[in-house]
């Protein structure tokens, strides 16, 4: 029981509280992030580093 807690925690709980922080010192739509954590993973983790802050255009 407490095993897929933790996998539970530490696959998509915690991908997503980072990448929410990360989005939101970075200007980007932390809820956006967020919600990639959640579905993504760690994975998201990194695209959240390189993501263009709000109101910045290419």
């Amino acid at each position: 029981m407490v095993d897929y807690f933790l996998i539970t925690l530490f696959l998509v709980v915690l991908p997503m509280l980072v990448c929410h922080l990360i989005a939101k010192r970075r200007g980007s739509n932390p809820v956006f992030w967020g919600v990639m954590g959640a579905l993504f993973g760690p994975f998201a983790i990194p695209f959240a580093f390189f993501s263009k802050p709000r109101g910045q255009a290419d």
